[in-house]
C-alpha cells in the first residue's frame, strides 16, 4: 500500500510539472497521447482523432517495453513507428492496468529527464 502511496505522489508530482509547461493539469490520457507524440519524434501538429488513438496506442507500447510486453521493430514510411507483442499482458483489472502505465510513464519521463529518478 506504501508503494501504491508513493506511486501516486509521484505521478501527481509530474502531473503538476506538466501542467507547468501546458497551463493545464493532465490525466492518463493525455500523458499517454504527449508520450506518442514525442515517440513519433514529428513536434505538436494538428492530428486526427484516428491519429491522436494511434498516438496513445503507441504510447502504450512504447511504455510497456520496460517489463518486456513489446519489442520496436521499426518505423513506417511515413515516420510511424511499429511494435510487435512479446508477451500477453497479464490480464488485471483497469486500476491496475493504470498503476502500471502510470509506473512506467514515470520511468518514460525519467529516462527523457524531464523529472529525476526516484531516490
Amino acid at each position: 500500500m506504501e508503494m501504491k502511496k508513493e506511486l501516486h505522489a509521484r505521478w501527481e508530482q509530474l502531473t503538476d510539472k506538466l501542467a507547468e509547461d501546458f497551463g493545464k493539469k493532465p490525466d492518463l490520457q493525455t500523458v499517454l497521447y504527449l508520450i506518442g507524440v514525442d515517440v513519433l519524434g514529428q513536434g505538436f501538429r494538428k492530428f486526427t482523432k484516428e491519429e491522436k488513438q494511434d498516438l496513445m496506442h503507441i504510447a502504450v507500447c512504447r511504455l510497456l517495453m520496460f517489463s518486456g510486453y513489446y519489442e520496436f521493430v521499426g518505423n513506417d514510411e511515413e515516420g510511424w513507428p511499429h511494435f510487435k507483442p512479446l508477451k500477453k499482458v497479464p490480464g488485471v483489472n483497469m486500476l491496475e492496468q493504470e498503476d502500471l502505465l502510470i509506473a512506467h510513464a514515470l520511468y518514460y519521463f525519467e529516462e527523457i529527464t524531464f523529472i529525476q529518478p526516484e531516490a
